[in-house]
């Protein structure tokens, strides 16, 4: 395999942050190779598990609405179309790396270590949800909250002195927003510590869209104030997303301080399962360049020209990981249901005179 570089993250870096003109790409929409030199990077069995992460993550998508809808979850985030940008960034980065989600992360976390299941017990709002094997924190329901614990989290394992170990933390263009993201990214900067930023742009915060969030030509860009390299990457191009994803590990990893990437891609869906309706806000015509964009018809094509895949291989990779969240779901079900009273006496370490009569309340309740 070659070992040609899909950016100059220290040259970025001297030039004040400022990230180049166009969005890194190797594959176009029709499945061609527009960067020969990163295409020589990938072997065919990378290509193969990264076409197949991306399935898997659609199937999770489709499986878990139709769980949904069951009434079977509470809050669920759905990735339909943010499969490339998920699993690519995702498949960069090691086990020891500390990994801080936001609420639409979930596939991200369940490739990181913790379950499927436990990520249903989460959704539901179960405590069971929580105890996953893997050096991430629990998904964050505050927007842009999770880049200011990333930061901190990254200032930890330079002081720690931990060694090819970084931190990651997701978000979209609309926590690019908040004022934490910023913070996060000035603290890291300062510190130098080693943490990759990724800002997920899919075009819209719920029903406000991005032209309306900022008059930023890119959201990349919003690395130079603090004085960090950042990247714009094509987003529904697994193949893009995956090598820009590794080498900004690298660098923060080698000691040079934090990275930024933006990856452009697009939320086909709705906001959440809770029941916005994304046709009241988001026209046909507005949609429809993006479906042409998709990131499976995209791989699936260059693949399938390469005889490594086949439309048959994919559906039926897709029904046995779709018979495994069935199980996954049968297993959260299985779990005894959390008491009001055990939630209350987790609330604090020493419980206040209110709580304890509440908890008092709710045992007499739980006991009848």
């Amino acid at each position: 395999m070659a070992n040609t570089k899909a950016v100059n993250f220290a040259e970025i870096k001297a030039n004040e942050g400022v990230p180049y003109a166009k969005p890194v790409q190797i594959l176009d929409n029709d499945g061609n190779v527009v960067n020969k030199e990163l295409m020589a990077n990938f072997s065919d069995e990378l290509l193969v598990d990264l076409m197949k992460k991306m399935v898997w993550e659609r199937a999770l998508h489709e499986q878990t609405m139709s769980f949904s809808k069951q009434g079977r979850l509470g809050f669920y985030a759905p990735t339909w179309g943010e499969e490339a940008s998920e699993m690519g960034t995702a498949a960069a980065f090691k086990k020891q790396d500390f990994l801080f989600p936001a609420y639409r992360d979930l596939p991200q976390l369940i490739q990181h270590g913790a379950t499927v299941a436990q990520m249903y017990l989460w959704s539901k709002g179960h405590i069971k949800g929580n105890l996953f094997d893997a050096r991430a924190l629990r998904p964050q329901i505050i927007i842009g909250a999770q880049m200011v614990e990333m930061a901190g989290g990254a200032l930890g394992i330079k002081k720690n002195g931990e060694k090819d170990t970084v931190a990651y933390a997701y978000t979209g263009e609309g926590g690019s927003s908040q004022g934490d993201t910023y913070e996060g990214m000035n603290f890291a900067g300062a510190f130098q510590a080693p943490g990759v930023f990724i800002i997920q742009n899919n075009g819209w915060a719920i029903s406000f869209p991005r032209k309306l969030q900022t008059e930023a030509q890119t959201i990349a860009q919003k690395a130079v104030a603090a004085g960090i390299p950042g990247v714009q990457v094509d987003g529904m191009d697994v193949l893009a997303c995956y090598e820009v994803a590794k080498e900004a590990r690298e660098f923060a990893a080698a000691g040079n301080g934090p990275v930024l990437i933006e990856t452009l891609t697009y939320r086909f869906g709705a906001h959440s399962s809770a029941g916005d309706d994304p046709s009241r806000y988001r026209t046909e015509d507005e949609t429809k360049p993006w479906f042409d964009k998709d990131p499976l018809i995209r791989l699936r094509k260059y693949l399938t020209k390469k005889g490594l895949w086949s439309e048959e291989e994919e559906q039926k990779y897709a029904d046995e990981c779709k018979q495994s969240f069935k199980e996954a779901m049968k297993e959260a079900d299985s779990v005894e249901p959390e008491k009001v009273s055990d939630m209350l006496k987790r609330t604090f370490e020493v419980p206040t005179p209110d709580i304890k009569e509440q908890i008092k309340k709710y045992e007499e309740k739980e006991s009848k």
